[in-house]
């Protein structure tokens, strides 16, 4: 883990996304974060020591979902699927897809692997199940603030991670999409998908993947705006636009720091202040995590 000072940052901006305003100051207590997102390796020590099973290795409870079918209630997760070519980006349902038996350790389903991305985060891992890894090594999740604090490195107010010019395919500085979304992807690096942990610079407080690479839960629920420190958390039922079944009560967190699907033409997300809502129950290829404390 990284050890961090405390300080006051300038939380948000009015650049990209209304979500992720109004831009604010906000003051941190010192705290230390994990140097990379947890790997497939260490989920695995975890299962392992715990005989833990994750939410995607659940089906869905009958009761909360009385009109499904026992097929429809099996046990999976969401898998990206790249199209076959362009397609109306703003129909995300296009290229992803609810995939039975999908989970941590078979992320595209039946048949896949991660023996050769041991070092890779571990994704397919919902909102329950990065509490419950944090618990067993002793840490937390992140709160928002605290997250977007670690990933300015000190670089106050600036767009990305490490200043405010993007980077390029000659300098690349995280891992995201590159070429055409959703159908053509160069690779970042030579990585298509996840890339093993520390593949691309740290930023200025040595802590990598802080942005790129697979988005990360916080503990925060999420609002469509930016609340003040001391509001009181937003009620339960939310209910974001999905197109697997979710329970009424569940709750959506604030996913931080974008992912290896981010593209400029689609969703600039890679950045320090940008967020994304996530219903609590739902694993996808491109969500990971790393702890706090």
């Amino acid at each position: 883990m990284i050890d961090l000072p405390g300080g006051t940052f300038r939380m948000g901006s009015t650049a990209f996304y209304a979500d992720e305003g109004p831009v604010h100051a906000r003051t941190i207590a010192s705290f230390a974060l994990d140097e990379h997102p947890v790997t497939n390796r260490e989920f695995a020590e975890f299962v392992e020591a715990t005989g833990y099973v994750t939410v995607a290795e659940e089906p869905l409870d009958a009761a909360v979902f009385p009109t499904l079918s026992d097929e429809e209630r099996a046990p999976g997760a969401m898998v990206f699927t790249p199209t076959r070519g362009p397609v109306d980006l703003h129909d995300w349902r296009q290229w992803w897809a609810w995939v039975p038996g999908a989970r941590w350790n078979e992320p595209f389903g039946p048949g896949s692997r991660i023996d050769d991305r041991l070092e890779h985060p571990v994704v397919q891992v919902a909102f329950r199940d990065a509490s419950a890894f944090a618990t067993w090594a002793g840490k937390r999740l992140p709160t928002e603030a605290e997250w977007e604090y670690a990933a300015r490195g000190g670089i106050d107010g600036a767009a990305f991670a490490w200043g405010d010019d993007p980077d390029s395919a000659d300098d690349l500085r995280a891992n995201h999409w590159q070429g055409r979304f959703p159908f053509l992807n160069t690779g970042a690096a030579g990585w298509v998908g996840t890339s093993p942990v520390g593949t691309f610079p740290p930023n200025a407080f040595g802590l990598f993947d802080m942005t790129g690479n697979v988005w990360e839960w916080t503990s925060d629920l999420y609002t469509s705006r930016h609340q003040p420190a001391d509001a009181q958390p937003p009620e339960r039922g939310l209910r974001p636009d999905l197109a697997l079944p979710v329970a009424e009560e569940e709750p959506r967190r604030v996913l931080k720091g974008g992912s290896h699907l981010c593209s400029p033409e689609y969703c600039l997300r890679y950045r320090p202040a940008a967020r994304s809502p996530q219903s609590d129950d739902t694993s996808m290829t491109h969500i990971g995590f790393r702890c706090a404390r």
